[in-house]
């Protein structure tokens, strides 16, 4: 008999850098992270794609021509932003798919090679089209993290190999015509994005007929601002060949992917996240959106219950097509873990149950997403029952 072989584990444990004290996430198929600015998402997250791709890290820099003089200090500023060296500090420990890693040795003696494994979208992605058109790597400030410029160059690139395609959106064989029709609906009503090429530089419009004059980025909504970076990166991910999965591509990161988007924009991008998940991708997202956990919430129940498939469609009232009830059918096989982190002890905590009568705040809370409205709902009972026993006497 063959020894049975051991799964994999996705785990990494960080202890005392930045304002991490101590985290632990284990990564499911869809992992979200919720918690306070500046308790450390992003950090973590910019620290797991180092540890994931720090030979294309190097090779970046290099090619780049950034000069880090050997130094991991200097290093931390020109990866994680200028002023980040106060990061990593004496005690900092990190743990990556159960091996101790020591950052400093990692970085020193990795040598610089081409190729991601993980695929990055920032939370500052906005900034990649500043001028209507993605930015090479070294258009950037040193000082700027290296998450957005290398988006930023991934945009470039991909608008290269574009070539003279001048409609971006809606493009058939880009996403399923489902997505093309919600996308159209909620967050381009009226409109296609296009690239401008009657001008000596290149740039995104929109537009809304061949006789209607194009409307450059800074006039567009602040979701569609915020979105078209987010829809190009989806664009790179969602590859139309043979493949499900961009080649090399194991990981993707999107941080705060509700930014600037009304609810109904929100769920589609999670329908379209929902997507990579079912393409193979190990997604993880940050989220300040109690909706997002809403979705997952919704997911695990709907899982664990045996239900329909079509039942989680109906969750985002979408129509039940073949090709949508396959994305749902696949989607609730997947695992998703959820962990809040907390700013008072500097640490994480698994709430993956979203269980809204857990002892704990943290879970019932949601990770201080759905508190709000929890105090809102309490208050206005209370002031009705009152008012109701004022009435009787």
């Amino acid at each position: 008999m063959k020894p049975r072989t051991r799964r994999r584990t996705h785990r990494l444990k960080v202890k005392n850098f930045g304002p991490i004290k101590s985290a632990d996430v284990e990564f499911g198929d869809l992992t979200v992270l919720v918690g306070p600015q500046a308790t450390g998402k992003s950090i973590f997250l910019q620290l797991l794609k180092l540890l994931v791709d720090v030979r294309q890290v190097k090779y970046e820099f290099r090619r780049a021509g950034i000069d880090w003089q050997q130094k991991f200090d200097l290093f931390l500023d020109v990866y994680f932003g200028e002023g980040m060296r106060s990061l990593y500090k004496a005690k900092t420990a990190v743990e990556f798919r159960g091996v101790a890693e020591d950052l400093k040795k990692l970085v020193a003696d990795m040598k610089p090679v081409k190729g991601e494994s993980m695929f990055f979208i920032p939370a500052q992605r906005v900034l990649a089209l500043r001028e209507g058109w993605p930015q090479a790597f070294t258009y950037y400030d040193a000082g700027v993290p290296f998450t957005v410029r290398e988006f930023s160059e991934e945009l470039r690139l991909l608008m290269t190999d574009l070539g003279s395609t001048e409609m971006l959106f809606p493009v058939p064989r880009r996403m399923k015509q489902e997505f093309r029709d919600l996308v159209q609906q909620h967050i381009f009503p009226g409109f296609n994005l296009k690239i401008d090429t009657q001008r000596a530089q290149k740039r995104l419009v929109l537009s809304a007929g061949e006789n209607a004059h194009p409307l450059p980025f800074m006039v567009w909504s602040a979701g569609q601002r915020e979105f078209v970076p987010l829809l190009l990166g989806l664009y790179y991910l969602l590859t139309s060949a043979g493949s499900p999965r961009r080649s090399g591509v194991d990981w993707v990161v999107i941080e705060e992917l509700e930014m600037g988007l009304h609810p109904k924009a929100i769920s589609v991008v999670m329908l379209m996240i929902f997507e990579l998940v079912a393409r193979g991708y190990r997604v993880c997202i940050s989220t300040h959106s109690p909706q997002v956990l809403d979705a997952v919430w919704a997911l695990k129940h709907l899982r664990e219950s045996n239900a329909n498939p079509k039942a989680l469609l109906n969750v985002f009232g979408v129509p039940a097509s073949p090709s949508m009830v396959e994305l749902a059918t696949e989607i609730m096989k997947k695992t998703a873990k959820v962990y809040y982190f907390d700013r008072e002890g500097g640490t994480t905590r698994d709430i993956s149950n979203l269980d809204a009568g857990a002892e704990e705040a943290g879970e019932s809370g949601w990770g201080g997403l759905s508190e709000f409205s929890g105090r809102a709902n309490e208050e206005v009972a209370r002031a009705v029952a009152n008012a109701g026993r004022e009435g009787q006497l």
